[in-house]
């Protein structure tokens, strides 16, 4: 028995290359992708880290996406070289150009921090994340949303700026997710349980985990 889809393989739909793994993709050392998190694209998804803007080496920030993510097309992702300074007389980035301008701005870009995404993340079509956010396990992020605050664990967001508009599941129910954290689990045992992660109930998962441990771990 297969325990999954390879997760090296590019391409892991037969006959659909509209979708791609990820983590065989991506080449620049900023962006940092966990196995199983696909793109689909109406385009070519290859070009998916045309959709990571500004990054920059200078900056250093990077965008760090988790495990068994879904990121639709469109999804476009902000990092910190796009920041201007905005408490200051101009907000034009004069430093970059040079000839005798080098110095007129802090050594350091204004850096908001990692935009970080959670695992088992859905990020909708067109949404765009901005830098410095932080996106909890389980989110969903809605289509054409621009999110540009931290989002919650299993909340659903949506809107601009994105706002919460409920979460998945009951606050028990997330923090037993939270501590199962299933996308931690050996490829065998997902796959062992993978048709209760896929259609099942928290609760029946939680059962099936209980049931595995024994009595000495309990």
């Amino acid at each position: 028995m297969p325990f999954g889809p390879d997760p090296h393989c590019l391409y892991p739909i037969s006959g659909q290359e509209s979708v791609v793994f990820l983590k065989p993709l991506i080449k620049n050392p900023q962006i940092a992708v966990g196995e199983y998190t696909y793109y689909h694209s109406f385009g070519d998804p290859l070009d998916f880290e045309r959709n990571v803007l500004y990054v920059f080496p200078f900056v250093g920030d990077k965008l760090v996406i988790g495990r068994f993510c879904s990121i639709a097309d469109g999804a476009t992702f902000i990092l910190n070289g796009g920041n201007h300074l905005t408490e200051t007389v101009s907000s034009y980035p004069f430093a970059i150009f040079g000839g005798g301008w080098e110095t007129s701005m802090p050594s350091e870009w204004p850096d908001r921090g990692d935009i970080s995404i959670g695992h088992d993340v859905w990020i909708g079509f067109g949404a765009t994340i901005l830098p410095g956010v932080s996106v909890g396990h389980g989110a969903v992020i809605g289509a054409k949303s621009v999110v540009s605050a931290d989002v919650p664990p299993y909340a659903i967001v949506a809107g601009n700026p994105a706002r919460v508009v409920r979460y998945r599941h009951s606050d028990v129910d997330i923090a037993d997710l939270l501590d199962l954290a299933w996308w931690d689990w050996p490829i065998e045992q997902i796959t062992a349980h993978v048709r209760t992660i896929a259609t099942g109930r928290v609760a029946d998962l939680k059962s099936l985990v209980d049931s595995n441990r024994s009595p000495a771990r309990r």
